[in-house]
């Protein structure tokens, strides 16, 4: 009685662990939460005196589907400046949350048969968000060995390859791309006139790499479709606010669906958008800065209590290997049920992640050194 194109799409795994570990929390259990990509940290006070006083003025009401003009601009300039991608108010979509962005590029994007490249192990929702396209999934592995940095991408595209999905920083593995391997990504874009679907949601939260978009890169602009929004840079993840820079060829069938489906993002979210482009970033900086020293501190623990985890670059994940010790959902459940910590199994991400466990350290210092006392009674 239902409709096919949802019957083989699974439920978010890492909102299924929260639900899980939620449960045992309400049965009085302490948990330490690792499993949800959330910033722990309140939205900057500049930010929200803007909605505030967004809502005093009244901007209640509907907004233009693609955004309010004054944020759309303020987007386009950021673009402009800090990406280095020549781009225009209307070619600007500002959605309810960079997921809804990515929703409505890859239906904008594929067709019945199409094929999308993903790079294994890869966000939970690029998959499902193909799937209900009617396209099919290409995975294409990465390897700890290389840094979980693409290789060999030509290999994996075929007559029928109409999207290539990066995500650098990269969640599940905290990879960041080198300028040689968007370079790769981007001759082959080229060279065989494929879109390539730029996730940037990360992109502020960066230690020892440099954050590249690809849309940059020559002969990009017209094939690149940069998805970005304001939950991870600026703890912002309630507020549901994101946006997508694209083409012509591909805002306009984004704006039909985006009109059809939620309208708009919400009106005086939209007026804090503009104060966290614009305003302090001062807090940015801070909040990175705790995010480094919580990765210290998270990947020595592992790696002293055996552990093999690699130090991620960018976004804030760990993805440990437990291979000695089981599965990743073997591992996952063990330290949730017997250590009450919860993770996220890696082949929630692809097959490339069945011996890992996804560890998000958006929590206090205090708690990791606790979840790591934790973790090595148990394993």
């Amino acid at each position: 009685m239902t409709a096919k194109r949802l019957q083989n799409i699974t439920e978010s795994a890492t909102l299924r662990i929260s639900n899980l570990a939620n449960e045992l929390k309400s049965q009085g259990k302490d948990i330490i939460s690792f499993s949800l990509g959330e910033p722990d940290f309140t939205t900057p006070s500049h930010i929200i005196d803007a909605a505030k006083a967004s809502l005093e003025r009244g901007e209640t009401h509907y907004t233009p589907s693609p955004g309010i003009p004054e944020l759309r601009k303020a987007i386009a300039e950021k673009l402009k400046k800090e990406n280095k991608i020549e781009t225009k108010p209307g070619n600007i979509i500002v959605t309810p949350g960079a997921k809804q962005a990515i929703f409505e590029v890859i239906l904008s994007v594929l067709r019945e048969g199409d094929e999308a490249i993903l790079f294994d192990p890869a966000w939970v929702s690029y998959d499902p968000c193909i799937q209900l396209a009617g396209a099919r999934t290409v995975w294409a592995p990465t390897s700890q060995n290389n840094g979980f940095s693409p290789g060999n991408i030509s290999e994996y595209i075929t007559k029928k390859t109409k999207l290539i999905v990066i995500n650098s920083p990269c969640n599940p593995t905290g990879s960041v791309y080198s300028k040689e391997t968007l370079k790769e990504i981007a001759d082959i874009s080229i060279d065989k006139n494929i879109f390539v679907l730029s996730d940037e949601i990360y992109e502020k939260i960066i230690y020892d790499s440099e954050h590249i978009s690809i849309a940059s890169l020559d002969g990009m602009q017209d094939l690149t479709i940069t998805v970005n929004g304001f939950s991870k840079a600026y703890a912002m993840t309630g507020w549901r606010l994101g946006y997508v820079s694209a083409p012509k060829e591909v805002y306009e069938p984004m704006l039909k669906l985006h009109s059809h489906s939620v309208s708009q993002a919400t009106s005086f979210v939209q007026y804090a958008g503009i104060a966290a482009l614009q305003g302090d970033q001062a807090p940015v900086a801070a909040m990175v800065r705790e995010f480094r020293a919580r990765r210290d501190l998270l990947v020595r623990g592992l790696n002293k209590i055996g552990v093999k985890c690699a130090r991620p670059d960018g976004a804030f994940y760990a993805f440990a290997d437990v291979s000695e010790y089981g599965t990743g959902e073997k591992v996952a459940e063990l330290l949730l049920n017997k250590a009450f910590v919860a993770t996220t199994p890696g082949s929630a991400f692809g097959e490339a992640g069945n011996d890992f466990i996804r560890i998000s350290y958006a929590t206090s210092q205090e708690r990791i050194k606790e979840a790591l006392k934790r973790m090595e009674a148990v394993l």
